[in-house]
């Protein structure tokens, strides 16, 4: 059963690779975009709530995402397995989640940190050329996801449930890697 939480820098490459190791498993690859994209096109209750603070340019409440990923998490398809990527993202959520995880009898096999030196995150999301990507803001990101997110490395790390994954590397690559540090099949 492979049940993976992905964590990692934006532009890391943890997107890329939640999609193909996915489809190799026949697991769905759940992000929290996703969850948010799909619970306002299927206009489900919790998908409404979320919509009035997206149209407001207001970032959706903790308990809203949490309550997004139950439901998420609690659909058939994940029966057999699940990438969480993007979630957790505070060792807060990560609490909420074992304490999710347990209520549904599920756990989590791994939670894979794609570790990749800043300079090579800024060329990446530079290189993508949206508009509100100047190298000021990817830092200012990159220096607001080291504050959130160290803290929950060290919390999978001190479960022994961490694996750090050379995010630098070629795709293909980190992909042959990361299949055999998991023991997966491909």
């Amino acid at each position: 059963m492979t049940r993976l939480i992905f964590l990692g820098a934006p532009g890391a490459g943890k997107g890329t690779q939640a999609q193909t190791l996915a489809q190799e498993q026949s697991i769905p690859h759940i992000s929290t975009g996703d969850i948010l994209r799909n619970a306002v096109a299927n206009q489900t209750e919790l998908g409404l709530k979320a919509k009035s603070y997206m149209d407001a340019g207001e970032l959706v409440p903790d308990q809203l995402m949490l309550d997004l990923v139950r439901d998420r998490l609690s659909s058939e398809d994940t029966k057999t397995g699940w990438i969480l990527d993007g979630f957790p993202r505070t060792v807060g959520q990560a609490q909420f989640l074992d304490t999710l995880l347990s209520e549904i009898q599920q756990s989590c096999s791994h939670v894979v940190n794609f570790d990749v030196p800043d300079e090579v995150l800024v060329s990446r999301l530079l290189g993508r050329g949206r508009v509100d990507d100047t190298e000021a803001v990817i830092r200012n990101r990159l220096e607001v996801y080291r504050e959130q997110t160290a803290p929950l490395i060290d919390f999978y790390s001190d479960r022994g449930q961490l694996v750090s994954i050379d995010g630098s590397q070629e795709i293909d690559v980190i992909a042959s890697t990361l299949r055999q540090t998991l023991k997966l099949q491909s």
